[in-house]
């Protein structure tokens, strides 16, 4: 007698399967931010040495006096002058080399993903990923000029969130054709990748150990990583439960109707025949073009939602968080960690339990009115954030009316909290308002919602910072 149930997920191996690979969609990047010390600090010695150089050179040919050799020469001279230039604006061109790739990749992606195979677009990403670190790690230990090196870092920075962008789009297309909570595994996998460079950066301070040491450390660990979300990759396609789903999705309508109808009725859809020639990952949708307007349509709600919280969290965090200082610290060693435990560590510790918890509980439902109330709830945490004790100093227009630490640490928590769980929820929502056959579309859909968020937040982040 043939069996009449639809497959298991047997030990969960595909949910972690997508866990792996959500971690190793965004552990390299919040690796080489984690490492920006290292890459500013770099800058700093070698615009120095290249300065004394240079001044030294001059003496050599020309003939000026002692003094004005030996303040050419002085590499505290123009100091404050490099400082100024490229590591002082090594952030802001980074976040501008990270966020236009990564909107208009994730946008091309949306377009492209039904011409370009599943396997080319994620297998093709993780290895273009893999060779770029393996080439950060290698420059960690080569001298090079401060602007080569300034260029070859925004180009790398490029070319990773291009990869990443195709690759977290991919990821979230496919995951679409699942059932709604296999989205959580990766948007898991995502916040636990926060946590490990959170904690990474806590280990180097109490190390003591120096910037390149731990970036090396850092470059090294992310590669391991992506080898370890490409094997995971390349065995998806042995598992029976993923095999199931992608025959459903790549049928048309009427043969889904008919097969979800067998089994509630404890039949065997396969009419007690084997299927044979299951597409593998790299097979290409054979359904044809469904209408991106329509499906953006069904996913409106959700797609702006998903885009709104990411515009208000970016807009504070860490633009805004990170200048807030410890009100109980005084000279003690909590001034030190103050900022990667009670920002850092502590965004990234709620915003994964968020995340996570959409595996258990998806309350509230996809067509709930709360959703999006709940969404737009969130802007109450800008005012909240904002009036912490954010760089008393410098401060123009608004009071610090919660000055503490514990004031800024819960307000953190439900924010990270927040913005992982509701996240989470309209990403697993999204590819389920639509058709099976076009779950994948619409999961593309949702990710360029998501990158519109981060690069508005992004922006935002300019006005919030200058009104504290």
């Amino acid at each position: 007698m043939t069996t009449s149930h639809q497959p298991q997920d047997r030990y969960k191996a595909v949910w972690l399967i997508f866990f792996v690979l959500g971690l190793g969609t965004l552990l390299p990047w919040n690796f080489f931010i984690t490492a920006t010390e290292y890459f500013k600090n770099r800058l700093d010695l070698s615009q120095n040495m290249s300065s004394v150089d240079m001044s030294q050179n001059m003496s050599s040919v020309t003939d000026r006096t002692s003094k004005d050799t030996e303040a050419l020469a002085d590499p505290t001279v123009s100091l404050p002058e490099r400082r100024h230039s490229l590591s002082a604006i090594f952030n802001n061109v980074m976040t501008l080399c990270a966020m236009l790739p990564l909107l208009l990749f994730t946008c091309l992606n949306s377009f492209l993903h039904q011409r370009i195979s599943q396997s080319v677009r994620i297998l093709g990403s993780l290895v273009a990923i893999l060779l770029l670190f393996l080439i950060t790690a290698v420059l960690v230990k080569v001298e090079m000029e401060a602007l080569s090196f300034f260029i070859i870092t925004m180009i790398k920075i490029m070319l990773i969130n291009s990869f990443g962008a195709v690759l977290q789009a991919s990821l979230f297309g496919l995951a679409g054709v699942l059932p709604a909570n296999y989205t959580a595994p990766i948007m898991s996998g995502q916040g636990l990748a926060g946590f490990f460079s959170s904690v990474a950066m806590i280990c180097a301070i109490a190390s003591g150990s120096k910037l390149s040491e731990s970036a090396f450390g850092y470059f090294i660990t992310a590669c391991a990583v992506v080898v370890l979300a490409i094997l995971c990759y390349l065995a998806l396609p042995r598992m029976e439960f993923y095999r199931y789903y992608l025959q459903l999705n790549l049928e048309g309508p009427s043969e889904q109707e008919t097969k979800l109808d067998l089994i509630s009725k404890g039949e065997d859809p396969r009419g007690g025949r084997e299927d044979s020639g299951v597409p593998a990952p790299s097979s290409p949708p054979t359904s044809g073009n469904h209408s991106i307007k329509a499906i953006l349509k069904s996913i409106s709600v959700l797609a702006l939602s998903v885009c709104f919280i990411f515009t208000v969290t970016i807009g504070l965090f860490p633009a805004v968080t990170a200048e807030i200082k410890s009100s109980i610290a005084g000279t003690s060693a909590w001034e030190s960690y103050f900022i990667p435990v009670a920002c850092f560590l502590n965004f990234n510790v709620f915003d994964w339990l968020g995340r996570s918890l959409t595996a258990v509980c998806m309350w509230p439902g996809k067509d709930s009115f709360w959703l999006p109330a709940l969404v737009v709830a969130r802007i109450v945490f800008i005012p909240l954030l904002m009036l912490c004790n954010v760089n008393v100093k410098q401060r123009y227009y608004l009071p610090s009316i919660f000055k503490h630490d514990i004031w800024f640490i819960v307000f953190m928590a439900a924010f990270a909290f927040s913005n992982g769980y509701l996240a989470s929820l309209c990403m697993c929502f999204g590819p389920k308002k639509v058709k099976p056959a076009e779950a994948e579309t619409a999961g593309n859909i949702m990710s360029f919602f998501l990158c519109l968020g981060l690069a508005l937040g992004a922006v935002l982040s300019f006005l919030l910072r200058a009104l504290v």
